[in-house]
């Protein structure tokens, strides 16, 4: 009776060595408890030695310069595997719309917004009078990573170029369709940003833009959760509202 007496320990202990290894705990750290959420230790300074900082870059301020750079080797997605896709319709609209990433078949067609999602988002155009031709559409990530996730120390350095990439434009309008779009110009997901017209001040070097954004759900989501379609309406309503077609 009682336990087992024969308990190979051995055995549990490399069991125990492969579970933690599965959930990714792969590197000792310290047997004593760590504040991971206090902020790190400032750098200890060498006497006579001077610390190097690189100038931020300059990024282009007319629109055609920053596609142009926006496409090329100081990119932050330049190394990435796949094609990359900046911008497609009317720069000079007033109607913006920002999306997260390429679509997977988006690569194959050099068109964003392919496939079922990008059926989806010509009728949803078509609802509000406008075509591909009448709107200039936008990636926050101009080329799909393979994760199908931007890594979020990039996050940052995104957002900023969003930011600059529609002060640069004439719109009076964004919709942001999805979290990251969302993220990048209002600091929320989408959820939480519906419902409102977002006044905006956006700058790109000396130039200061005032415009109205609109988050909204991308087509992707709308596919797998047609109830919101009804959502997507109001919002739609509210961009158009007082807009010329």
């Amino acid at each position: 009776m009682g336990a087992d007496q024969n308990y190979d320990w051995k055995q549990a202990a490399a069991s125990a060595l492969d579970w933690w290894q599965d959930a990714g705990v792969d590197t000792t750290i310290d047997e004593l408890p760590r504040n991971w959420l206090a902020p790190p230790a400032p750098p200890v300074s060498t006497p006579g030695t001077v610390k190097i900082v690189a100038p931020p870059t300059v990024l282009p301020d007319t629109l055609a310069e920053f596609a142009a750079w926006r496409a090329g080797a100081d990119a932050p997605e330049a190394t990435w595997h796949g094609k990359g896709i900046v911008a497609q319709g009317d720069p000079t609209s007033d109607l913006l719309i920002l999306i997260d990433m390429p679509e997977r078949e988006d690569a194959e067609s050099g068109q964003l917004l392919s496939g079922a999602a990008g059926r989806l988002f010509d009728r949803m155009l078509a609802a509000i009078g406008r075509t591909r031709e009448t709107i200039y559409l936008v990636a926050v990530c101009t080329t799909r990573p393979a994760a199908g996730r931007v890594a979020p120390e990039m996050e940052a350095r995104l957002h900023e170029l969003a930011q600059h990439h529609v002060a640069l434009t004439g719109a009076k309008r964004v919709l942001l369709m999805g979290n990251a779009p969302s993220r990048a110009l209002l600091g929320a997901d989408a959820m939480r940003s519906r419902g409102s017209l977002h006044p905006l001040n956006l700058k790109a070097g000396t130039v200061s833009v005032d415009i109205e954004a609109v988050a909204s759900f991308h087509p992707r989501f709308l596919l797998e959760k047609p109830a919101a379609k009804a959502e997507a309406w109001k919002d739609l309503q509210m961009l158009i509202e007082g807009l010329e077609s």
